[in-house]
């Protein structure tokens, strides 16, 4: 297990990658390797529930958002937002990590225009190389109580001058009268995947998308039924799908678990997605474990898992937490 040093300020973090980065020999270790110890990520923590994370990859530099019922001491979830920083010493392995609720002025802009004054969840960005754009998906309580799918467009940050974010606009390919929430992409971003209790309880749908089609267009026009995916279903609640290439990660409080919601896999394999398989003791526990995020990186030999937990040892509710992980 290699060492995990996690410094106070960003200002020493960059010295650091600086430092570990510097090629004087020719016995350096090329590639990292994500610690498979538990993180707690408690700069970004709170006494209140911080779950729902999403990342935006930016080579090392991970701006975040996430949901929290902070601002409201436990009442009202909004999205708020982060940074995570990791790298590698290429002397002697050690892996660095440092996070922080860092101001960022282009991610206070996003989140200000998408928060509502019911509950803001399950926040997920992407870029589209058809249109250029950036999106951020998020899932609101409509006036009713329900969730609801809405999204914002914006060209990516470049330089000093901040993009304009389009207005608020619902995703009415996939709002229906039951909740929607957790929307995700595929790789190829051919399909889409999210949870719905249109059946009763939450269970995992898809819904193919036209290659050529741009995603602003694909989201605002009117919606057939989207298909459940049977492979990934359960007598239980099956949510927050997460795909990160061929592998999906999602929440499920089926049966056989830990105890409360425990996070699965499945790998998609000949057109379609295998059973899941529990990630275990070393993640799963007797408490929740929700919303999990798969991440990699070229310059590291394995991917990190992020996810949340309301089990003891945080600061209260539902923490943030990082591992390393070994699923290919």
């Amino acid at each position: 297990m290699k060492n995990i040093y996690i410094v106070s300020t960003i200002a020493v973090l960059t010295f650091i990658l600086a430092l570990s980065c510097e090629r004087s020999g020719n016995d350096l270790i090329e590639r990292g390797t994500f610690p498979d110890s538990l993180i707690i990520l408690s700069e970004l923590n709170s006494p209140y529930d911080d779950y729902n994370i999403d990342i935006h990859q930016l080579t090392g530099v991970y701006p975040i958002i996430f949901s929290s019922n902070r601002e409201s001491e436990g009442e009202q979830f909004d999205l708020v937002h982060g940074v995570f920083v990791y790298n590698f010493a290429q002397k002697n392995g050690d892996f660095f990590l440092k996070t922080e609720m860092a101001p960022d002025p282009f991610l206070s802009q996003l989140v200000s225009k998408v928060n509502t004054t019911g509950d803001d969840l399950g926040p997920y960005r992407l870029y589209s190389p058809l249109d250029g754009y950036e999106y951020l998906v998020v899932s609101s309580e409509n006036t009713e109580g329900d969730l609801d799918f809405r999204y914002t467009m914006n060209l990516p940050w470049f330089g000093s001058d901040l993009p304009e974010i389009s207005d608020v606009k619902p995703l009415t390919l996939l709002n229906t009268a039951a909740n929607e929430a957790y929307f995700c992409f595929n790789t190829c971003q051919d399909t889409a995947y999210f949870c719905s209790d249109a059946d009763g309880g939450y269970d995992i749908w898809m819904y193919p998308k036209l290659t050529m089609q741009s995603v602003d267009e694909w989201f605002s026009q009117e919606g057939l039924a989207p298909v459940k995916v049977e492979s990934l279903s359960s007598a239980g609640e099956d949510k927050c799908p997460f795909i990160y290439r061929k592998i999906m990660v999602f929440a499920s409080d089926r049966e056989g678990g830990f105890g409360g919601f425990d996070l699965y896999y499945s790998r998609f394999e000949n057109g379609a997605w295998s059973a899941p398989v529990n990630f275990g003791p070393e993640i799963n526990s007797s408490w929740d474990e929700y919303r999990p995020i798969l991440g990699g990186d070229e310059n590291f030999t394995n991917m990190f898992l992020l996810f949340s937990s309301n089990r003891p040892g945080g600061k209260g509710g539902f923490d943030l937490y990082f591992r390393g992980m070994n699923l290919f």
